[in-house]
């Protein structure tokens, strides 16, 4: 079991920009340099490194730059941000196999200065290609697709969306790190952005970013040690559905739903014998607002059509440094960042209390997810 063996160390970081004036390779470097440090570690204790299959820097360059020696384990995750809590479950699954001692996970990208990924890209298959020529060309307008359909089944509403941004944006706006910081929005403010793809408006939308974030994985044991209190890693899973797609599956009977999320749920709790009702905070992948409320209703802190009321009603705290909608975009590796400072009672926007924190990857795509508490 994997369960609670093995924890992160260390989190690191660069700013989070729209310009960061230098190439990926050095943003990764900076941010796993932070991370090592904020562990207490040295470059050469790394012998392990692993990333997303998107990312462009090569383990043995970072490596290389950083000044680690012997690698004895790498690895990649592919399905762009659904790989964000999936490394950290690589990273977990080497130490606890005894393969590495020090695992470093890592995504560094230029998204708004270098490849933007709210454009068109080339279809990345023939699955693809029935879809491309209606006009389904990027990320937005595939989520819309499924948005309508959690509209018209549920009888929800845009302002049920909108709320999601809202609560981001407050809790963006009092966290120095976030790019909306000190900016706040109102539901008019919501209401009044223009449409990206209907149902979804422009800050439904989360941001394109440049930067990096890194994280240290060790032994819990050897974790307890180190420079900082310790995020154990409770439960970590990936998850694929039935007729798995990307960003929207139109194959499943049911379209308004995440099934992939449901199949890390399942995991997480079981792993960890916790429940909904446990967890303190929940750090979701918030890339579309709509993903976030089938999320809450996947996981099972509601039922179906009902994740619009855990967020009217603020029954969990989700996204307390502002998520993709308002901190930064680095492909869900800032969220996991947010959890780790939560459970070390560091964050910015600290929840009180000591119980577990969630965090989730990419929807829409094979996905994955964790829970995170104190030693």
């Amino acid at each position: 079991m994997i369960a609670r063996s093995a924890a992160i160390a260390g989190i690191g970081a660069t700013e989070f920009s729209k310009d960061s004036g230098r190439s990926e390779l050095r943003l990764a470097v900076e941010a796993v340099r932070a991370a090592l440090d904020d562990a207490g570690l040295r470059p050469s204790d790394v012998d392990g490194l692993t990333t997303f299959s998107m990312d462009d820097n090569a383990e043995i360059a970072v490596a290389r730059e950083i000044g680690a020696g012997e690698l004895t384990f790498l690895s990649r995750i592919g399905y762009g941000g659904g790989a964000a809590c999936a490394v950290v479950q690589q990273a977990v699954l080497a130490v606890t196999a005894g393969i590495a001692e020090t695992v470093v996970c890592y995504r560094a990208l230029n998204e708004r200065s270098g490849r933007r990924f709210g454009q068109a890209n080339t279809p990345p298959g023939l699955d693809a290609s029935w879809h491309y020529p209606m006009g389904l060309a990027t990320p937005a307008a595939q989520v819309a697709m499924a948005a309508r359909r959690y509209l018209h089944d549920y009888g929800a509403t845009t302002d049920d969306f909108g709320r999601v941004t809202v609560a981001a944006r407050r809790h963006a706006a009092t966290n120095p790190a976030a790019w909306f910081y000190g900016r706040p929005i109102t539901l008019e403010d919501h209401r009044a952005s223009r449409w990206i793809a209907e149902p979804l408006r422009l800050l439904d939308c989360c941001q394109e970013s440049d930067g990096a974030v890194a994280l240290v994985v060790t032994a819990a044991e050897r974790a307890r040690d180190l420079r900082r209190a310790p995020a154990v890693v409770c439960a970590a899973a990936q998850g694929s559905g039935p007729d798995q797609f990307v960003m929207t599956s139109y194959y499943r009977d049911e379209v308004a739903a995440l099934p992939e999320m449901g199949v890390v749920a399942r995991q997480l709790w079981g792993q960890s014998g916790l429940t909904p009702a446990d967890v303190r905070a929940a750090v979701l992948y918030d890339h579309f607002t709509p993903y976030v409320l089938m999320q809450l209703e996947e996981l099972g802190f509601c039922g179906r059509g009902e994740g619009r009321h855990v967020i009217a009603e603020e029954r969990l705290p989700i996204n307390p440094h502002g998520g993709q909608l308002g901190e930064a975009y680095i492909h869900g590796m800032n969220g996991i960042a947010e959890a780790v400072r939560q459970v070390r009672g560091t964050a910015v926007n600290q929840v009180p209390g000591d119980g577990p924190v969630l965090v989730t990857a990419g929807t829409g795509v094979p996905t994955s997810g964790l829970i995170l508490s104190g030693a």
